[in-house]
């Protein structure tokens, strides 16, 4: 079992420049890896990912060697870093910022993909914002309690925002339109 530990973009950055073939993870959806990922990342999409699984795969191929885990900003890095470090004596690295900072901060290289998906974190707020409004019209149209539907999801929003958890955006993560 080892900690989860944080490094900067930046210094990811200078780990990957000096070493290419570090073990990376990438836990986004399939199509956000395929809209833009850092050059050479595995994909371990976080709603699929097996702790277990990936701790054997890495004790056999790259046994004690760092393992740096991005996603989009960091929060799903955070938790698949969490699982990973209960099974392996690895360094387990969450970089801070995600593909957006390596791409964007550290210009660290990206292959960019044709395609235009919408990020998880967008089709969350879309899909909250669209229950709360359609919450509030059918408490106004159809019956009062509705707003109690609103004030559901507005419930569940703070405790993702607490906990840095979301099962919005874990079951947004499993739809169709997510996978490549």
């Amino acid at each position: 079992m080892s900690d989860v530990k944080f490094i900067s973009a930046d210094a990811f950055a200078a780990i990957l420049k000096n070493d290419p073939n570090c073990c990376m993870i990438d836990v986004r959806t399939a199509a956000e890896h395929a809209a833009c990922h850092v050059a050479g990342v595995e994909l371990l999409p976080l709603q699929n990912f097996d702790a277990e699984s990936v701790a054997s795969s890495l004790k056999a191929r790259a046994p004690n060697k760092p393992v740096y885990v991005l996603c989009k900003g960091g929060g799903r890095a955070k938790q698949a870093a969490e699982q990973l470090a209960a099974k392996v004596s690895s360094d387990i690295y969450v970089v801070e910022g995600g593909t957006d900072a390596c791409s964007t901060i550290a210009g660290v290289p990206v292959n960019r993909g044709a395609s235009n998906h919408m990020s998880l974190e967008r089709q969350v707020r879309i899909a909250a914002g669209s229950f709360v409004v359609l919450g509030i019209l059918l408490s106004i149209l159809v019956n009062p309690a509705f707003v109690w539907f609103s004030a559901f999801v507005g419930a569940g929003l703070v405790f993702a925002g607490l906990t840095d958890t979301c099962a919005m955006g874990m079951l947004i993560a499993r739809m169709p339109w997510n996978k490549v």
